[in-house]
């Protein structure tokens, strides 16, 4: 299993995952589909598939033109507001890509309907990996919008939190430096993230992707998955992990300088930069 990490619009990443001995390939949240079939013409794959993570224009907003492109292409998810979608996806539901098998994980929080996928491969010695969107990202987490705390948790924590350690996380946004800023506001203690954050800074410094890192790592320095730690705890004034989670994501917002989203206008110079409103707009 091949994955290939591929930067688009502002801080987003699609992925193109490749079954190495069949040359099928798979992409995760489609947001530039030009830049997609480059990227799958280089490798001289066949894309059949497309998992989209959630209904959010920076992730799903290329399936419908991918779809005019490529024929018989199968768009999966969770939500039906994903455009172009072809086939809903259920919690614990699994696929199959030749060596490559895929289980489906609901975890609601950024959205009510996302979808996480978590891919191995029959007979190999690579880790597992998990297609985790706005649920996890590398020191931090998407934005509650759509679910409660108690939800989030359970997808962050139970969900997410209990896969193998050594599971890479490839997440949907570069949000890593400001995660772990965060993060040391949190914890100022945690050797985990100063030495995350220093090794952050040197790839920020040569632009180079930070992702993935691994379930374990996250364990150490992502405060959303350590609301039962008591530095934690201490943070946020609280005990229960679901209010610790929530009073977490508010002092995050709070704290957060350049990752506001993105106004409508700044969304549509964004789209054309990248050439995508001349594509048919999901309705």
């Amino acid at each position: 299993m091949k994955v290939k990490v591929i930067p688009v619009l502002e801080d987003n990443y699609m992925y193109l995952v490749i079954e190495e001995h069949t040359r099928e390939a798979v992409a995760v949240d489609v947001a530039v589909p030009k830049r997609l079939l480059e990227i799958v013409g280089r490798e001289g794959v066949s894309l059949t598939t497309v998992l989209t993570t959630h209904h959010h224009w920076d992730h799903a907003w290329g399936n419908m033109e991918l779809a005019r492109l490529l024929p018989g292409l199968v768009v999966l998810g969770a939500d039906e507001r994903i455009c172009a979608l072809t086939r809903r996806l259920v919690h614990g539901e699994e696929l199959r890509f030749g060596a490559i098998h895929v289980r489906c994980l609901l975890t609601p929080g950024h959205t009510s309907g996302h979808m996480s996928y978590f891919l191995w491969e029959d007979e190999c010695l690579d880790p597992p990996a998990v297609f985790s969107g706005d649920a996890l990202s590398v020191a931090g987490c998407g934005s509650r919008l759509e679910t409660t705390a108690q939800q989030m948790y359970h997808s962050l924590v139970e969900t997410l939190g209990t896969l193998p350690p050594e599971t890479k996380v490839f997440c949907g946004h570069e949000h890593t430096l400001g995660n772990l800023e965060f993060a040391q506001k949190v914890e100022p203690c945690n050797n985990q993230v100063k030495a995350k954050l220093s090794w952050a800074k040197k790839r920020d410094e040569d632009d180079v992707p930070m992702v993935p890192s691994t379930l374990g790592e996250e364990l150490l320095y992502n405060p959303f998955l350590r609301v039962a730690e008591e530095p934690v705890r201490k943070f946020t004034g609280k005990v229960a992990p679901a209010e610790v989670l929530e009073v977490l994501c508010r002092e995050r917002a709070s704290f957060e300088r350049a990752a506001e989203p993105l106004q409508p206008q700044a969304q549509a110079l964004l789209a054309l930069q990248w050439g995508l409103l001349s594509m048919p707009q999901p309705k």
